[in-house]
């Protein structure tokens, strides 16, 4: 039987894996609270972006490649080399605000 310490430790692994699979940069040295909030916040991101018309398979690009979204708005913002969880967080979560905010480019007026 697993001690909770290594189902911690696998949850953490499975929720990096998908945050690096959307494109998070990690520096694997998040703990599980940060990669929990992570997975959260960019997971509002993609709610927002969806119920705006956009779609996660052309606005977010596989990790390594450069995105090119049908609207700019609907790109997951890139973690900068030594932001903190917190400072990244926060630019995502104003992202989702100017996604919630934002009408498409199809909108009409």
């Amino acid at each position: 039987m697993a001690s909770d310490s290594e189902d911690l430790q696998r949850v953490s692994r499975q929720t990096a894996a998908r945050l690096e699979a959307r494109g998070v940069m990690l520096t694997g040295r998040e703990d599980a609270d940060e990669l929990t909030a992570l997975e959260e916040a960019v997971e509002r991101f993609e709610g927002a972006v969806e119920a705006h018309g956009g779609d996660l398979m052309v606005d977010e690009a596989p990790a390594g490649h450069v995105t090119e979204p049908d609207d700019v708005h609907f790109a997951l913002p890139v973690r900068h080399e030594h932001e903190s969880v917190t400072a990244y967080i926060e630019r995502v979560e104003e992202a989702t605000d100017v996604v919630e905010r934002h009408r498409g480019k199809d909108a009409t007026p």
